[in-house]
């Protein structure tokens, strides 16, 4: 799964949430302009149905009797919105390449392209600027900044994806101002990625503000009033079936909040979080998780177990191999010899380098002729490779030793 489809479904996950009530404790909406024009497949619309909802700025703030538009190739159908502020259209070919289009207040809206499904329907948002609130937020924003503190909102996420030798993890962070004017926290806020990190990327939809040096994350300047958004992804290296991630940050945690792509029999704990439970996601399966308040500085610790990865003990082995062969050439190269026994035991590793040699291009053909997998091809070659080094070292050692 890539990046792109991972936080689509992430979002759609966030807006169950939204609807669902865990043991009486709600969940915060991310904002919804992250989720315009997103195509989300239900069960709960007639085959062929697509279902359009316009709103402005926030979900309370429905646009009723407003046209929308469905691009259907070069045709055009349009509806108006009921007093939901949707617009459904029904009886569609299914397979028919759609878009869904509406123009508020001169702002084009438009979804992305997407296929009619075979069964059940789609429904997705179209959301405008709520223009007068960001003119208020503008003018919020430009008062002078005040020494205060951040936290990090409800709707704050870790994501982990599992992948083949690695393992993707996106911190989604909204960082709440509370204050009606930009906030500078009393120390410079930052936070360092999980040990053994690699490939720290911020993602679309950060801050201006939010930026990355190697593995350190860095928010510069005031915090506007309001919601400022940090999102980061990593890239963590599978050794075992199990991987470990601690992670401080340098504001609260307001709740604890862990989504990961469940591959097998994949496990996710930590003392942190309090309930977790499988969850359907787009044909897959996801483990979707809550924790408590994790203080600043204070690290969560995520352990996930399970995972899917290829044993090291060849590569172990293989270089295990060639520190024994290399020991053998300096032990070789340090006792005195007669030149019977440095020529008997030269013929030998003569010998032994032409059977490797014959070994790696039977290799190398089976690799072209698609015999053996990459990842046995790989060990192998390598296994090969350093014992090759070896056996050339003891000979150029006896070589020495035969002209002296």
């Amino acid at each position: 799964m890539n990046t792109k489809r991972m936080l689509v479904c992430v979002l759609c996950f966030l807006g169950v949430l939204c609807v669902a009530r865990v043991h009486g404790q709600g969940i915060a909406m991310p904002d919804p302009k992250q989720m315009s024009g997103i195509p989300r497949p239900v069960d709960d619309l007639p085959m062929g149905s697509i279902s359009v909802r316009l709103i402005r700025g926030s979900l309370s703030n429905n646009i009723t009797k407003f046209p929308v538009e469905l691009h259907i190739g070069s045709k055009v159908v349009t509806v108006n919105t009921d007093a939901d502020g949707r617009a459904q259209f029904d009886h569609l070919n299914p397979a028919s390449t759609v878009k869904a289009v509406a123009v508020v207040d001169g702002e084009r809206l438009e979804s992305e392209e997407f296929s009619v499904p075979d069964r059940g329907g789609i429904r997705l948002m179209l959301v405008a600027t709520d223009k007068e609130k960001a003119a208020r937020d503008a003018a919020a924003a430009a008062a002078p900044a005040v020494t205060g503190t951040v936290t990090l909102g409800d709707e704050s996420r870790v994501i982990v994806e599992p992948g083949d030798e690695t393992l993707s993890v996106y911190y989604l962070l909204t960082v709440v101002n509370g204050a009606t004017t930009p906030v500078k926290t009393a120390s410079p806020f930052y936070f360092t990625m999980p040990t053994g990190a690699t490939g720290t990327t911020l993602l679309d939809g950060s801050s201006p503000q939010a930026r990355v040096d190697n593995d350190h994350v860095y928010f510069d300047g005031p915090f506007p009033p309001g919601n400022s958004s940090i999102q980061v992804a990593c890239v963590l290296p599978i050794y075992s079936g199990t991987v470990e991630i601690s992670q401080a940050f340098p504001a609260t945690f307001e709740q604890l909040g862990v989504i990961a792509r469940k591959l097998g029999d994949m496990k996710l704990a930590s003392p942190q979080i309090v309930r977790q439970q499988d969850m359907p996601m787009n044909g897959e399966t996801a483990i979707v998780a809550e924790g408590g308040t994790v203080a600043a500085g204070q690290p969560f610790v995520l352990t996930i177990s399970g995972l899917p990865h290829h044993s090291l003990v060849p590569r172990y082995a293989s270089l295990g191999l060639a520190g024994v062969i290399v020991l053998i050439g300096v032990w070789a190269a340090a006792r005195p010899e007669n030149p019977g026994d440095a020529k008997t035991e030269r013929q030998q590793l003569i010998a032994k380098r032409e059977k490797m040699l014959q070994e790696l291009v039977r290799l190398e053909n089976d690799r072209r002729s698609n015999r053996v997998d990459k990842s046995r091809y790989a060990e192998r070659r390598e296994t090969l490779v350093a014992a090759l080094e070896g056996v050339y070292g003891a000979l150029d050692t006896d070589e020495a030793v035969l002209q002296s």
